[in-house]
């Protein structure tokens, strides 16, 4: 494949600034229960490529899979006229960072190749799993899914970048839906929105030991039917892991993607409250926050070995000690942000991607992540229940159910499925319907204490949607339980 995306690029006329061929072939696998039956059993394979060109200062970009000399002829033609019809209507050049040239290979290290385990046992774990919520006559619906993925990359460029990769990603969880006359509540397991996923092989799914646990959540959405409602105030809040690393994505992640930042994203996803003036100069956390991208984390869902560039992974502070210090970037946006601010010197972190063949490479998250506490200018490492002791009253709320944020990434609001009461010390009644409330900025700042490495778990979302057309991107978000103080729970006025 290496050598066809090759010779695809020694069609591209050299006289183009700048141009890069993918070859992407993938594969994946869906498998879903519900009420002790398979639900859906899906599987699904496909190969194209895509040239990228930059020419008198416009990017183009045209795909196709058709692979005969005459398909690729006619997509390299398709995208010079992109580059003339662009050329006319330009308002600055675009210009790319320097890159050295790049020979290597990529493979996520895997223990169960996915792909060959039978698809018998594959269900054989689901309905079991699915069976094992049968906890109570309240239980209404029980549901188990699988799914995996594996993308095969070629990347070549006209610097002479030749890589290849081969990355795996997996996930599998439970969900369960009690029911008691108008009282509906939910319990996944380990994670809502498909469990967890992460950038390993099927040994993932057995570690997870799905029937195991999935009676003691189905249990919790029982219990969940006649619990007190969680009350309305202000509170200090104890977030569970599962639920931050959705506060990440969506206050963080989204809000140092440059691209949204320079407003290219504005009319469909819109834009950020980081704007550009307050790089190095913005309080944006406590002192014990340090946020980072990081695509080189073993397992995380955003880790690769190069992105779609040929950018090398790499791990980036983005916070340090509640200080704004960067964005996730690509090759032409730092050149790009150096014009306005000429402090930023630095070169793209690796963080372009695209969801396939058929579309365009733009920033995405890798692994967002709030760092443990216990480590360098993280404050002290806490155990969850050292934090829960240490808090004399507030909530604990776990695994998100619901969320809002304004297209700025500024104003939002949470649900999670479930909440505890902390009181002197003491983790004591379970509450339902838990929704907090806040500021991005002075949520963040709002934090005192957070849990150490031993807490510390790499989550899997895998569907971030971001682009016109529409991509959906899988990302990884880095989280332990972390304390935030007087927050609003509930609906309270402003």
């Amino acid at each position: 494949m290496l050598k066809i995306a090759q010779d695809i690029l020694s069609k591209i006329p050299s006289s183009v600034s700048y141009a890069d061929v993918r070859i992407v072939e993938q594969e994946s696998e869906d498998v879903a229960t519900k009420d002790g039956v398979v639900e859906a059993l899906e599987s699904s394979q496909s190969l194209g490529y895509n040239v990228r060109i930059l020419k008198n200062g416009v990017w183009s970009f045209a795909a196709s899979y058709d692979m005969s000399e005459k398909g690729v002829d006619e997509t390299i033609k398709k995208a010079l006229a992109i580059v003339k019809a662009s050329a006319t209507h330009k308002t600055s050049n675009v210009q790319l960072d320097e890159l050295e040239p790049i020979v290597d290979s990529y493979k996520t290290p895997i223990k169960e190749d996915p792909f060959k385990v039978p698809m018998s046992e594959k269900i054989k774990i689901l309905l079991a799993a699915d069976k094992a919520q049968k906890v109570s006559d309240k239980i209404a619906v029980t549901q188990a899914s699988y799914q995996a993925n594996r993308e095969r990359k070629y990347f070549v460029s006209s610097i002479g970048s030749k890589i290849d990769q081969d990355i795996v990603w997996t996930g599998a969880g439970t969900d369960t839906t009690a029911v008691d006359g108008p009282e509906l509540q939910n319990r996944s397991y380990p994670n809502s929105f498909r469990g967890q996923n992460q950038t390993r092989g099927f040994e993932l799914v057995r570690e997870l030991e799905l029937e195991k646990h999935a009676p003691k959540y189905a249990q919790e959405a029982v219990e969940l039917l006649t619990a007190d409602t969680c009350p309305t105030g202000e509170f200090d809040i104890i977030l569970d892991g599962n639920q931050l690393a959705l506060q990440i994505h969506e206050s963080c992640g989204h809000a140092v993607e440059l691209d949204r930042v320079l407003g290219y994203e504005a009319s469909y996803a819109g834009t950020s409250f980081l704007t550009t003036e307050k790089l190095f100069n913005f309080q944006y956390g406590s002192d014990i926050v340090n946020l980072t991208a990081d695509a080189t984390i073993p397992g995380g869902l955003g880790t690769f070995g190069y992105d779609d560039e040929g950018v090398p992974a790499q791990r980036t502070y983005l916070v340090k000690e509640g200080k704004f210090q960067d964005y996730i970037t690509s090759r032409d946006t730092v050149r790009k942000l150096h014009e306005i601010n000429n402090q930023y010197t630095k070169r793209s972190n690796g963080t372009v991607r695209a969801s396939s063949w058929s579309r365009l490479p733009m920033i995405r998250m890798t692994n967002i992540n709030l760092e443990p506490g216990g480590e360098e200018g993280t404050g002290k490492g806490w155990k969850l229940d050292e934090l829960i002791a240490d808090t004399k009253y507030g909530i604990f709320m776990s695994t998100n159910r619901s969320w809002s944020i304004d297209d700025k990434r500024y104003n939002f609001q949470f649900g999670t499925e479930i909440a505890w009461e902390i009181k002197d010390g003491k983790r004591g009644r379970m509450l339902k319907n838990p929704t907090y409330q806040g500021i991005t900025p002075a949520f963040w700042n709002s934090c005192d204490a957070i849990c150490g490495r031993d807490e510390w778990t790499v989550w899997g979302t895998p569907n971030c949607g971001k682009g016109q057309p529409g991509q959906v991107m899988y990302t990884g978000h880095g989280a332990s339980p972390a304390r935030f103080k007087k927050v609003k729970v509930g609906v309270v006025k402003w």
